[in-house]
């Protein structure tokens, strides 16, 4: 690179950095075995890789893991840190199926926190884990919430103190959780943001699934940027993160591999928002990205990239499909880069088709500098 002048090159070696540097992650879901091992994915387009899930007893709150998830977990493990180039490799516990009451249960004394603690720590090193991510959706109250937080502490201190006697370098800590500091639901309550900062690695902010299923009326965007009329947004999302004080590195954004369906009740009223009669194609009104892009070029869909909420949707007949593209996912990546914030991870490794929104993260940094070369 002699060749470049010196503002240039500068440029350049700091563009590579921050990609280096971001966090880039992807979720694998275990069901997914048969048809997407974990030798399929792509690790050149991730730093962490996140087994999702495994659920502790609803009574001990420990880890009961049987032969076929302990030989997967085992599989899991060897085969990414074994690609080339390797990645971090976590486990998630509980998930969106899961529910939340035994989550509050647990995080209700300390006696119920410990024993969930020391479990996580020896199945991470048991199998072989680089860290533990906890997926509870959603703590309801804010009584959940302070419990949370001391959850966090009492877990911070206990991987700082196995480091420590073992020698073995210190399992990651890290939390997917609502794309908003504040749940405003029936009763509106707040994460722990301190605790947050103090305690985890990073948070895995859900930015998606801002309309859906529980909404069968009214079509309505996955995970737009922007949101014209109100702030349901990713952009509002991460701005309010910030605004509550966490450390924007351990800020990550979440981008969905998948899209959410609807069936019109009109087929020439088509537009975000238009009226429903109930969920569209898919499993329960979802499909996989590269589902998506499959049913688009049978059916030969209508496909519209919305410029004031940087989102996608498809029509066909009466088969409406809100989701993210390549053109929607990469003014994202750039706004969180341009956030200086922890990274991007995906819901789920498993949506992608040949990679092509993956890969996104690892050129748009240079984007930011010298403009879109294609």
């Amino acid at each position: 690179m002699a060749f470049l002048k010196a503002p240039t090159l500068f440029l350049v070696i700091l563009s590579l950095t921050i990609c280096s540097a971001t966090n880039k992650g992807g979720y694998w879901p275990s069901w997914a075995q048969d048809y997407f091992p974990p030798s399929n994915i792509e690790t050149a387009y991730f730093t962490h890789v996140y087994y999702a899930f495994i659920s502790p007893n609803q009574n001990t709150f420990q880890f009961e893991i049987d032969s076929t998830t302990a030989s997967l977990l085992n599989t899991f493990t060897t085969t990414l840190h074994q690609k080339n180039p390797p990645v971090k490799t976590l486990f998630s516990i509980g998930g969106g199926s899961f529910g939340t009451e035994i989550f509050s249960n647990m995080a209700s004394s300390p006696g119920s926190r410990g024993s969930f603690i020391s479990s996580t720590i020896q199945v991470a090193r048991e199998y072989g884990f680089d860290g533990v991510d906890l997926d509870w959706e959603y703590p309801q109250t804010q009584t959940d919430m302070d419990n949370f937080g001391l959850l966090l502490t009492e877990w911070r201190v206990a991987v700082n103190q196995e480091a420590r006697s073992t020698g073995k370098p210190k399992l990651l800590l890290s939390a997917a959780t609502y794309y908003k500091p504040v749940i405003p639901w029936d009763v509106v309550h707040t994460y722990p943001v301190q605790s947050i900062n103090n305690n985890l690695d990073w948070i895995n902010a859900m930015c998606y699934d801002y309309h859906g299923s529980w909404e069968p009326s009214t079509t309505g965007y996955l995970a737009a940027l922007y949101d014209p009329n109100g702030d349901v947004s990713t952009s509002d999302g991460l701005q309010s993160w910030i605004n509550a004080g966490i450390q924007r590195q351990k800020l990550v954004m979440g981008l969905p591999l998948y899209g959410r369906t609807w069936t019109l009740q009109d087929p020439t009223v088509d537009g975000i928002g238009a009226p429903a009669i109930g969920l569209g194609p898919g499993n329960d009104g979802a499909m996989l990205y590269s589902e998506v892009l499959a049913f688009n070029s049978q059916n030969n869909a209508k496909v519209v990239f919305d410029e004031p909420t940087v989102s996608y949707y498809s029509v066909a007949g009466t088969s409406w499909i809100a989701y993210d593209d390549v053109k929607s996912v990469k003014p994202k990546i750039e706004y969180a880069q341009s956030l200086n914030i922890g990274g991007y991870f995906f819901w789920t490794v498993t949506g992608d088709q040949d990679w092509k929104i993956s890969q996104l993260g690892t050129l748009s940094v240079l984007s930011i500098f010298f403009g879109d070369m294609d």
